[in-house]
């Protein structure tokens, strides 16, 4: 039986088109949201929900499905080749000395850009096994001395399974970090609480990197939650993902990065959205990003400047767009070397061409 007030409201999602339509009215095309949910799920938690203000708006888009998910020629299900690097089930070993482990199958909302839409939703599994299996093999690579524990959303896990885990990672000798990724500070905040943040700091050195993408998401609850992990002395990082119609103005961004900062967040990543199959309506010309950023730079204080970084595809891993970085033009493709030197190509928009680097053409 839910008894606690985070899982009650989880209890209380919306999962169909018809919920939608009772909440918002008109706006909502039934027929049309309960195709997309057929293929990518829905679920939408009453505190996210409340924080919507018309249809549309940033959140809006972030939260309730649209045609265009159907309608991606150019995605991928698996843009970032996370199954390929995964040696068992539920980890990606990508990066010699990390890894990521993914430890929950739900989320306290489905986000439409996800870039495991793949996998969220769907039940993919993980259970006492998967996890089992996943701690041994983080044992047995001694160069592993950092891990990313995702998901799904990991802080969704009751105390005791997230301490069962923290623990198992902790007693290995060789893992000096443990990272975890959650956004459950910014969508279902009421899940932070006193026990949770106790829980997490007896595993230190835990870092926690949430995700906020627009500034009408850091509210009271919000602020309250990130606080009490910080009071833990547990860093907190953002990893904002770069969205049309969302956050891709100067203004707004600069706005969302200044607010984060003062609530104890230190702005981490922007990332350029992922070339995941259902989300190509999300994705900006990196254009865009580059003039965000330079619009950040001396126009706020140097702490509330990201990263703004490509996670390549095919499994080539993240790399910050800097002139260093790119290496010239293709026809309508950017190359770009990576950590290892290694060359990849990224598709760009026209507009692109002439702005990336144009004496380099190849």
């Amino acid at each position: 039986m839910n008894t606690t007030p985070w899982k009650r409201l989880l209890a209380q999602s919306i999962h169909t088109a018809d919920q939608l339509h009772n909440f918002f009215g008109d706006p909502v095309c039934e027929p049309e949201i309960a195709a997309v949910a057929g293929q990518y799920p829905l679920l939408i938690n009453p505190y996210y929900l409340g924080l919507i203000k018309k249809a549309g708006d940033p959140l809006w888009r972030q939260a309730v499905p649209s045609g265009a998910e159907l309608m991606d020629a150019e995605g991928m299900d698996d843009p970032l080749a996370e199954e390929q690097f995964s040696p068992v089930c539920n980890i990606t070993h990508r990066y010699p000395d990390r890894v990521l482990f993914l430890v929950s199958n739900r989320c306290a909302l489905y986000c439409r850009f996800c870039t495991r839409k793949r996998k969220i939703g769907k039940g993919f599994p993980v259970n006492e096994k998967t996890i089992a299996e996943g701690i041994c093999y983080i044992k047995e690579q001694t160069k592993v001395r950092d891990v990313l524990v995702s998901g799904g959303d990991p802080l969704l896990l009751d105390d005791e399974e997230l301490a069962d885990i923290l623990h198992g990672l902790r007693a290995i000798e060789h893992v000096e970090i443990i990272r975890i990724g959650t956004r459950v500070p910014c969508v279902l905040p009421q899940r932070i609480t006193g026990k949770l943040a106790r829980t997490i700091q007896r595993f230190h050195p835990v870092y926690i990197n949430t995700h906020f993408n627009h500034p009408d998401e850091i509210t009271p609850e919000a602020v309250r939650a990130c606080g009490m992990l910080s009071d833990a002395g547990i860093p907190l990082g953002c990893q904002t993902v770069l969205l049309k119609g969302i956050n891709d103005s100067s203004p707004v961004m600069r706005q969302l990065m200044n607010r984060l900062l003062r609530i104890r967040v230190r702005p981490y990543y922007i990332h350029h959205a992922d070339l995941t199959r259902g989300t190509n309506h999300f994705r900006t010309s990196i254009k865009t990003g580059l003039d965000i950023m330079r619009a950040l730079r001396g126009n706020t204080s140097g702490m509330c400047v990201p990263h703004y970084v490509i996670d390549l595809p095919g499994g080539g891993g993240k790399v910050p767009l800097t002139p260093q970085y790119i290496m010239g033009v293709r026809r309508q493709e950017l190359v770009i070397k990576n950590y290892r030197g290694e060359l990849f190509s990224y598709k760009i928009s026209p507009e692109d061409v002439p702005v990336l680097s144009p004496k380099n053409l190849l």
